[in-house]
């Protein structure tokens, strides 16, 4: 998983840390949500949290060419407000993330990953060490949007944070699996699940703790839990409605950081590049969320 905790984030972790169907071999944090050495330590914090032995490496503090913005208005100056997780939660590993990927990547026939934040360590990763390509199953990646943005009319945070790094990924040729705003703004984790939350022991506070804090989204409705998302689809796709398209990214203008989406298939010959999210079962979302906070032993 290559992330930005943040609140989302730091529940999606919670849910690949903790479910057996996966076995999360390393955390990587890139500059996002807040700076890289906040979301390196959150993402430290979590796997404290959990008494889990998943190294975590620091990557790239800011994108590849556009300056960076962060979202400290909507997941707080630290990122994860909500909690006290102390400060004794360990350091990152030596290894920067672009070689820490490399070496993880490359000890497994096949891999999946995960990106919950700007994509610039994976844009990094795949310049600098093209041959991991053949040993990366599928990317997951929590972010874009083919009907509409969350920074701009049209961009999303995650793209529209790293545009250029966006389109690399897009453009290598690997199978992607895009879970944006079509399917996470429909997934809300309702007023009632958060509730929930506060009966489900220190996970279930700690993780209610985060969530009322976060500012994304009509709580009267509930908040969208973005990065979940991508662990949701990793072991229960067949909840997911799906399009086969070709994604190209808006790198420059008015229109920065948007996903463009060849729905009419009038531009790449009838290729695709991405099997993209536009619909889910937002009542088994949360459901699902409920049940695997309820499993989890500390």
């Amino acid at each position: 998983m290559d992330t930005d905790p943040g609140i989302d984030d730091a529940a999606a972790l919670a849910m690949a840390l903790n479910n057996p169907e996966i076995d999360l071999k390393l955390i990587t944090a890139v500059a996002g949500n807040v700076t890289v050495d906040k979301t390196t330590a959150n993402a430290l914090k979590i796997v404290h949290f959990f008494k889990k032995d998943v190294p975590v490496a620091a990557g790239a503090a800011q994108p590849l060419i556009k300056p960076f913005e962060d979202a400290a208005r909507i997941h707080g100056e630290s990122g994860m407000p909500g909690y006290d997780f102390g400060d004794d939660y360990g350091q990152p590993i030596a290894k920067p993330a672009v070689e820490a990927l490399h070496d993880a990547i490359m000890a497994e026939d096949e891999i999946t990953l995960v990106p919950t934040g700007s994509y610039t360590n994976i844009a990094l990763l795949l310049a600098e060490y093209p041959e991991v390509k053949s040993h990366i199953k599928q990317i997951v990646a929590m972010g874009g949007s083919i009907s509409g943005g969350n920074m701009t009319s049209v961009a999303e945070f995650n793209v529209f944070t790293d545009p250029d790094a966006a389109s690399i990924m897009y453009q290598s040729g690997i199978p992607i699996v895009t879970v944006g705003l079509d399917v996470t703004l429909k997934a809300l984790l309702t007023p009632a699940t958060q509730a929930k939350l506060l009966s489900l022991g220190e996970t279930g506070k700690m993780l209610h703790g985060l969530i009322t804090h976060y500012n994304d989204g009509d709580n009267e409705q509930g908040h969208p839990m973005h990065d979940v998302n991508t662990i949701f689809y990793l072991l229960h796709p067949e909840v997911f409605t799906t399009k086969d398209l070709w994604i190209d990214i808006q790198t420059s203008g008015p229109a920065i950081g948007a996903m463009v989406a060849d729905v009419r298939g009038a531009y790449h010959n009838g290729q695709t590049n991405a099997k993209v999210c536009v619909d889910i079962d937002a009542e088994q979302f949360n459901q699902w969320f409920i049940e695997q906070v309820e499993k989890i032993e500390l």
